[in-house]
């Protein structure tokens, strides 16, 4: 690949757009449903026209993109396993009674004029303790969602206040993957990305937390009648003892040893299940029963984790809220995540993102250059490499040695990355976060677009400082 020519931009960026027009197609045709397949196959085909495209213009040799995809699914592959096992986790957390739990308690410990800033807060700390976005909206989140439903919010707005808090500390904690690749790709000590973060992250919380407060006091929308009509049905529906609460506070204990992520959510998803088996053995017995038959307990608690399930409550809402559908669930996730995967790495190997991110450096004079064109390319690599991970690797290899050249200190370029890649991931309905937090929610991408304000003032947030120089030092440069 080192010897194959460039594209020029105006070639490079014509797949992005037959992918960008082919999204918006399949959206038109399929609605919703456009992710159970339609999209994945305009991933494709926006692949399939990359690589005819590369062919034809700078005849790149189709070894490169074996090796890129290998590469790709190479690191992406962890990340499928824990997505399979965040969807047993979250049916498991849903059918033992621990969110429907937190659900009953939230509802009266929460005033609802508040509910949006305090879930935002919440998932911050959860997310913050944890280092994972992915963990916080699977747990904790569903329970906040429940809470804000029964208020008569918006979905959109519960989910934009849970992202908002999720990926704050997904990007502060120094236990979180992405924070520690982002330092650990431009060779940033881990702590002072950290530190250097809060200059543009502070801020963008703080205008979040503002957001939501307005919106609570502006918008009264909560319903008290329904609250209890929730709490009626679930209590009803649910056994809800406080020794629940052993879940998730041995889940906390694991978090806190500092397990790893894998066997952290999968220990949880055993500890839940063991819960459901004893607090609700009737309910996993009715998920289980095709027949009175004495292996109904043991099918209904193996169906919890990878299937479907569908408990009726009396309420279509709660009914709704109930519904599981364990690892089945993100096989569209993998699905579009391997497809995505397969895209980015048609552009990598074709040479078309080094082509566009270069035409973004020749025209950068200045230090809101450097740092608006780190952060557009961190955007367009969500955009087309469908993985946050894919994207920190990338920009960080990008502007690396540019930065060092130009004298600017590598916690500047480790901010850039965070402030963009990390936190617009979940924006993007093909790349995997935004396919993961729709799905683990139930509520779609552009839904709660709006309303995930910390993701998108963020990227503002970072070309703002950057223009106004604070805490921008630049070191000399020999002659």
């Amino acid at each position: 690949m080192t010897n194959q020519k460039l594209p020029s931009p105006l070639i490079a960026v014509i797949p992005v757009l037959v992918l960008v027009g082919l999204v918006v197609l399949s959206l038109i045709l399929f609605g919703s449903d456009a992710l159970s397949g339609a999209s994945q196959m305009s991933l494709l085909i926006a692949a399939a026209f990359a690589l005819l495209l590369g062919r034809a213009t700078v005849h790149f040799h189709w070894s490169d993109f074996e090796k890129q995809l290998h590469k790709n699914f190479k690191n992406i592959s962890g990340a499928l396993i824990i997505l399979l096992i965040i969807g047993a986790l979250s049916a498991t957390w849903m059918l033992s009674g621990v969110v429907p739990l937190f659900i009953v308690y939230g509802m009266k410990l929460i005033h609802p004029a508040v509910f949006l800033l305090v879930a935002c807060v919440i998932s911050a700390v959860v997310s913050v303790l944890t280092g994972s976005s992915w963990t916080t909206i699977a747990t904790i989140g569903l329970a906040l969602l429940g809470i804000g439903k029964s208020m008569g919010y918006a979905e959109g707005w519960i989910a934009g206040a849970i992202i908002s808090g999720a990926y704050f500390g997904d990007k502060m904690s120094p236990l979180s993957d992405t924070t520690v690749l982002a330092s650990s790709v431009t060779g940033t000590p881990l702590f002072s990305h950290i530190r250097y973060m809060m200059f543009t992250t502070v801020p963008s919380f703080v205008i979040t937390l503002l957001v939501f407060i307005i919106a609570g006091w502006l918008f009264p929308v909560y319903n008290t009648g329904d609250s209890a009509v929730y709490e009626e049905i679930l209590s009803s529906r649910f056994n809800l003892s406080p020794w629940l609460l052993i879940v998730p506070v041995l889940t906390a204990l694991m978090i806190v040893r500092r397990w790893p992520a894998m066997i952290t959510l999968f220990l949880s998803m055993l500890l839940a299940l063991a819960a459901a088996l004893v607090f609700q053995p009737a309910l996993i017995r009715e998920i289980g029963s095709v027949s009175t038959d004495s292996f109904a307990l043991v099918r209904g608690a193996f169906l919890s984790t990878f299937g479907s399930t569908a408990v009726e409550a009396g309420n279509a809402e709660i009914n709704e809220l109930i519904t599981t559908r364990g690892m089945q669930g993100m096989l569209n996730t993998i699905w579009i995540i391997l497809c995505a995967t397969t895209f980015g790495a048609a552009m990598a190997a074709t040479r078309m993102i080094e082509s566009i991110t270069g035409l973004l450096l020749r025209r950068v004079h200045s230090t809101t250059g450097m740092v608006g064109a780190t952060v557009g390319t961190g955007v367009l690599t969500n955009l087309t490499m469908g993985d946050q991970y894919l994207g920190l690797i990338l920009t960080g290899n990008i502007y690396r040695e540019m930065y060092r050249q130009r004298g600017y200190e590598s916690c500047l370029l480790s901010r850039s990355m965070e402030d963009s890649v990390t936190v617009t991931s979940v924006l993007v309905p093909w790349n995997s976060c935004g396919m993961t937090q729709s799905t683990v929610l139930g509520v779609a991408t552009l839904e709660y677009f709006p309303y995930a304000v910390f993701n998108y003032v963020s990227p503002l947030m970072s070309v703002f400082i950057a223009g106004i120089g604070y805490k921008i030092f630049k070191k000399e440069i020999p002659s």
